[in-house]
């Protein structure tokens, strides 16, 4: 008998030891599966992003790179440290630099709201069709990203030009005489912004509808309310952090948007990305380009911060 309680022990101890081996793997795995993401972004933003930033606190030199060093060696074994912030009070006291900010954000907003206003409703009418017909259409939603973002854009500026296919169909229609200028405007902007970031508004939308309890909206119109009151009481709140994403995933790259402004708009639209690349490749101001992105990257970091601060106390409450 005692030998089969040992027997039984070592069972129960094997099985124990087994257990918690698997419980310290599984905890391990876990940590791995999150540190990969964080070391990504610790690669690829924040690294980038430190080297702007010293950059951006540099002085315009006459050399390869064109900048001055931070950190210098001085004889006698002392390390100086040299911060200049005088490109962040040039951006300031230009106003070319606040009108093109200005202009950046407003040209965002409309095409985000453009965007809202188009793509709400397909993301909807997505959700409510067929599963062969939701198919379909969530391939053309998706089917623009196969062919290159340039041949789409070069393909707008054919349709917009003065003897493009909007303008011969205008006049073929008789609705004009002459051309009507519709490329290198800032309508020309907002239909490539637009156009090029739909998809990107569409898809959050659907994935926001097509989680919601449809038998909401059954119980009320049970309850005597009618289609516009159903959607404004429950589905347009229930779908607020679809909107909310996939308006961020069009307002934060059209403001730093630099190929639509500079093919559709020709130069006659300025926006910060265009700006941007004065600074880097035609003036070769590296400073003050590196001061002008760390300025970006704070006009939409920390609205979206404060935004994030207030949700999650607002979840807390709740």
């Amino acid at each position: 008998m005692s030998s089969v309680k040992k027997e039984k022990n070592l069972g129960t101890d094997l099985r124990y030891y087994i257990s918690l081996s698997a419980d310290k793997l599984q905890s391990k795995w876990k940590t791995i599966v999150i540190f990969i993401p964080f070391a990504w972004l610790l690669l690829f933003f924040l690294t980038p992003f430190f080297i702007v930033a010293k950059i951006s606190l540099a002085e315009l030199v006459i050399t390869s790179p064109p900048f001055s060093k931070m950190i210098e060696w001085v004889d006698g074994g002392v390390i100086t440290i040299r911060l200049v912030f005088d490109n962040f009070i040039y951006i300031f006291d230009d106003p070319l630099y606040a009108r093109t900010y200005l202009n950046s954000v407003k040209i965002a907003l409309i095409s985000t709201f453009l965007a809202l206003l188009i793509g709400y409703p397909i993301a909807y009418a997505i959700v409510r069709s067929k599963p062969v017909t939701k198919q379909l259409l969530l391939f053309a939603i998706i089917l623009p990203f196969w062919t290159s973002f340039l041949l789409r854009v070069y393909a707008w500026m054919g349709l917009l030009a003065d003897q493009g296919t909007i303008n011969n169909i205008l006049i073929y229609l008789g609705v004009t005489d002459t051309p009507i200028r519709l490329l290198y405007t800032e309508f020309a902007v907002y239909i490539g912004i637009v156009y090029t970031y739909l998809p990107f508004m569409i898809l959050p939308l659907y994935a926001n509808m097509e989680k919601l309890d449809g038998s909401l909206n059954e119980a009320a119109a049970d309850l005597g309310s009618g289609p516009i009151n159903t959607f404004f009481k429950i589905t347009l709140p229930l779908s607020m952090p679809g909107i909310i994403a996939g308006s961020l995933l069009v307002f934060i790259p059209a403001t730093g948007e630099y190929v639509i402004p500079d093919l559709l708009g020709g130069g006659n639209v300025q926006m910060i990305g265009r700006q941007l690349y004065n600074e880097f490749a035609r003036n070769i101001d590296w400073p003050v380009a590196s001061a002008v992105a760390i300025v970006l990257l704070l006009l939409l970091v920390l609205p979206m911060a404060v935004y994030q601060h207030y949700q999650a106390k607002a979840a807390e409450v709740k």
